[in-house]
């Protein structure tokens, strides 16, 4: 008998992101490496957001920022528009951020923002430099050659060579 093509939502699920993403899945191992990092840089981001506190709209969590740029460097994904526009419908990547089901994807801009106050203070190179020493420390790092595009490297490379300029 062949099935019907109908689909049926329900109103409620009781299911947690984390539910799907599959237990053996690397990025699992990833994002505890990343969250040990992050709790390391503790101190810098409260020294970022100091001057902050006397009001304003709060800004994105840094630690949500990094983890998306680790997932858009992971995913050779070249533009913040085009991983905004992913992370809308890839729970994988909701997950791996931080955001639940319900949370609003960040518009690029603002995302690109946030992210050049991350590079003013040095934040991207340090969380960088300490996910690869955990990794190291792990023995999870090869001297096994592949091939990446540089492409994405390259353009962030500009990017904050034009922060650092004042542009």
């Amino acid at each position: 008998m062949r099935g019907a093509d109908t689909f049926t939502e329900s109103l409620f699920s009781v299911r947690k992101l984390d539910d799907f993403v599959p237990d053996s899945h690397p990025l699992r191992s990833i994002r505890v490496m990343a969250n040990e990092a992050l709790a390391k840089l503790d101190r810098l981001f409260a020294g970022m957001y100091e001057a902050d506190i006397k009001g304003g709209r709060p800004s994105i969590a840094p630690e949500k920022l990094l983890r998306a740029m680790l997932l858009q460097v992971l995913y050779s994904i070249r533009s913040e528009r085009q991983f905004m526009e992913q992370t809308q419908y890839n729970l994988l990547f909701r997950w791996f951020i931080g955001l639940s089901m319900d949370d609003s994807v960040w518009v690029p801009t603002v995302f690109t923002k946030n992210r050049e106050r991350l590079i003013r203070h040095d934040a991207v190179v340090e969380f960088f430099s300490e996910v690869l020493a955990i990794a190291q420390k792990k023995n999870w790092l090869s001297g096994e050659h592949f091939s990446v595009d540089g492409t994405l490297i390259q353009a962030w490379a500009g990017t904050q060579e034009l922060c650092a300029q004042g542009r």
